[in-house]
């Protein structure tokens, strides 16, 4: 273990065998003969005592010096300890989501039970939910994104910088064939194309990467676009010059949060390569100019980059916050079977600290008039390729509506599966500056709620449960009308 954290552990028991002894500082400096800078010091887990003056705290506060510098803590401090000893506070680099370590040890130092408290509760909804440390990870990356709105400057002038070094025209469609001979040519890439399709076990793998011989196993069962995004991914690893990563695509599991962090790096640095924001800036303009809705339009868009939807409509959550100010929106991408009444929500970002529409709801039926469950349905019904659609989404139980665009494509990897992704803006003053077609007829304002069992919406036509958690709730608040009024007759 850690030096650090053998420190902080006996930091922590000695600040709670003092408490409980009713001391203070001043007082413990008083009858041990230690400053009490040097108690505050070691308390803060920032010394640790030498052998001799751990006597002297022990003789004091009557605890057996063997207690004092076990590692074994008591059930009020196990869950502290469990996280110190996991090594957690030095594997996730706190400082990007605007935490300083020593703070947060200062918190646990100075109400060590609360802490715990709180630990053992978020451990057992983890438990509860299967919340697994990849979990955790990929949370912490979308607090990550959400504290920056989605915007990393530094990647961005990343691309440009490439670009530029290998004569790469930003101005014009990015082919998967010039990325493959950069990565050849100036990294030492070997590409094999055959590889993955012998073995049936990894058809839900695109890509793996052999470090050793920097051979690139790549399935022929991707389209252009996907390929030259894993090979933007694989151009960012290189050129930024970040080994700690991960090795398949899609990813099998994360050994450590810069794993997860380098990962977005990665992916962030491919699609602001294969859709330059220069370009995409441009014709968000050209779009939001019109004072026409037209679907027509906004599938042109999509087709000027050898790109997927879910790569662009995640490239708009870079671009409206930064170029637009356009901060309020959400990004929701979901999964469904043909023939099934199940969507599955498999991704979701927040910009700005919005809370609603908070679509993680477990076991309930997300809101049939979604535009995002609508192209689903749209595109599992027929047998075209792409729905898409857009709609002004009003949630009157939260007073905001949202201008809302998705896309659904097939799923290339399973049969009668596919997916939907969605970004929904928030319609404010400063949406009607930007937008000119907000307030045309073709784009239909609707009433919607987040799933059937909390909605307030009586008369909807495609309900599939009643709102009994809505009803449960305003029963609770009758009962409690109620027995404020009987309290009130008689007292």
């Amino acid at each position: 273990m850690e030096q650090d954290y053998i420190k902080l552990i006996f930091g922590l028991k000695l600040k709670q065998v003092r408490t409980e002894r009713g001391l203070s500082l001043f007082g413990l400096s008083k009858l041990t003969g230690l400053s009490k800078s040097y108690l505050n010091e070691i308390e803060k887990g920032k010394k640790y005592p030498k052998p001799d003056k751990i006597s002297a705290l022990s003789e004091h506060l009557d605890v057996p010096y063997d207690d004092l510098v076990s590692l074994k803590l008591d059930k009020n401090l196990a869950p502290v300890g469990e996280i110190l000893q996991s090594k957690l506070l030095k594997e996730i680099p706190l400082e990007l989501l605007g935490i300083q370590e020593s703070t947060l040890i200062d918190i646990v130092s100075k109400a060590p039970q609360k802490v715990s408290a709180f630990i053992s509760t978020i451990i057992e909804i983890a438990n509860n939910y299967s919340f697994s440390r990849e979990n955790f990870y990929l949370a912490s990356v979308r607090s990550f994104q959400e504290a920056n709105n989605n915007y990393f400057g530094e990647l961005e002038d990343a691309v440009v910088k490439f670009a530029k070094t290998y004569h790469i025209d930003l101005n014009k469609k990015i082919e998967s064939q010039e990325l493959e001979d950069i990565l050849v040519e100036e990294f030492g890439y070997t590409i094999n194309n055959d590889e993955l399709e012998s073995h049936s076990e990894l058809d839900n793998l695109r890509s793996i990467f052999i470090p050793k011989s920097k051979t690139l196993l790549i399935t022929k069962s991707i389209d252009d676009a996907q390929r030259a995004f894993i090979y933007g991914k694989e151009l960012a690893y290189n050129y930024l010059d970040i080994t700690e990563r991960l090795y398949t695509f899609s990813w099998i599991k994360f050994e450590s949060f810069d794993e997860v962090l380098n990962n977005f790096y990665a992916s962030y640095f491919a699609g602001a390569l294969t859709i330059p924001r220069q370009s995409l800036v441009a014709n968000l303009k050209a779009l939001f100019e019109k004072k026409q809705f037209n679907t027509q339009d906004f599938q042109s868009l999509l087709k000027n980059y050898n790109a997927s939807p879910e790569s662009i409509f995640q490239r708009f959550t870079n671009i409206l916050p930064k170029d637009f100010n356009l901060k309020n929106l959400f990004f929701l991408r979901f999964s469904h079977k043909k023939g099934s009444d199940i969507y599955t929500l498999n991704k979701e970002l927040h910009l700005a600290k919005h809370q609603s529409p908070r679509a993680r709801e477990t076991n309930e039926n997300y809101c049939q008039r979604w535009v995002s469950l609508k192209v689903l349905n749209a595109i599992s019904n027929s047998d075209k390729d792409y729905a898409f659609d857009m709609q002004i989404s009003d949630y009157p139980a939260e007073n905001k509506q949202y201008l809302v665009m998705a896309a659904a494509t097939p799923d290339p990897f399973k049969a009668n599966r596919f997916r939907s992704i969605s970004v929904g803006i928030e319609l404010n003053t400063q949406l009607k500056r930007k937008v000119n077609f907000l307030d045309h007829k073709n784009l239909k304002t609707i009433p919607v709620g987040v799933t059937c069992e909390r909605c307030s919406i009586m008369d909807c036509d495609v309900r599939q449960k009643q709102p009994s958690v809505l009803m449960k709730r305003q029963k609770e608040i009758k009962t409690a009308e109620v027995v404020a009024d009987i309290q009130k007759k008689y007292s």
